[in-house]
């Protein structure tokens, strides 16, 4: 008799658990349904159409920070004899017979395969060294700086972000408050003038120049 009502003790225990662990599954399915459902239903409720784009603060990317290969290619391929080997060979133009060495134009340097902004004439002066030189990159503008252990010598070697330009050397020994002098060859520049930089993309700097 005693056998007996623990095994119907037992086997009703474990009824219980069966009931217990069916509910939990249906509550479980029930709540995953309903979060799919009204989900749905909120994404749903959104009106674009009415939504005040005005809001909606755009930025957009300037074209020399989403040049494709192709457009890069075509770049290298209208670059001169002298501008392929000073840009893409690391090479070093003649001083005093460059084309902006001397040049007091107002107007924004960019790199000649990116045109990328690199240099302001506002910070352009004369070193005596033949070759353009600024106290400071335009601001906005991450110059990398390289190591370069060539011809005997360490010096920092400068070169354009997007355009992967060999630009120059930068120096220490700048006659300005930074104390900097980036040297820098006209042949991996291109300029453009301050009243066409609104028209050629470069709007954003021209308060610079005010």
């Amino acid at each position: 008799m005693c056998d007996f009502s623990l095994a119907h003790i037992q086997i009703s225990s474990g009824e219980q658990v069966m009931r217990l662990y069916y509910i939990y599954i249906v509550l479980l399915v029930t709540l995953i349904v309903l979060q799919l459902t009204f989900g749905k239903n909120t994404f749903a409720d959104v009106n674009l159409e009415e939504y005040d784009m005005t809001k909606v603060n755009i930025i957009d990317t300037p074209f020399w920070c989403s040049a494709t290969p192709e457009e890069r290619q075509e770049a290298i391929n209208n670059l001169t004899e002298e501008q392929r080997i000073v840009a893409l060979e690391n090479g070093t133009e003649r001083p005093f017979t460059n084309e902006f060495w001397d040049s007091k134009e107002v107007g924004l340097y960019v790199d000649v395969i990116s045109g990328e902004p690199l240099f302001s004439s506002k910070d352009k002066f004369d070193s005596g060294t033949g070759w353009p030189s600024f106290d400071r990159p335009i601001e906005g503008t991450d110059i990398v700086e390289v190591v370069d252990k060539s011809h005997g010598m360490i010096r920092t070697e400068v070169r354009s972000e997007y355009g992967q330009a060999h630009l120059g050397h930068l120096f220490n020994d700048g006659p300005t408050e930074t104390g900097l002098r980036y040297c820098i060859n006209s042949a991996s520049l291109r300029f453009i003038p301050l009243s066409e930089m609104d028209e050629k993309g470069y709007g954003d700097y021209v308060k610079y120049f005010n």
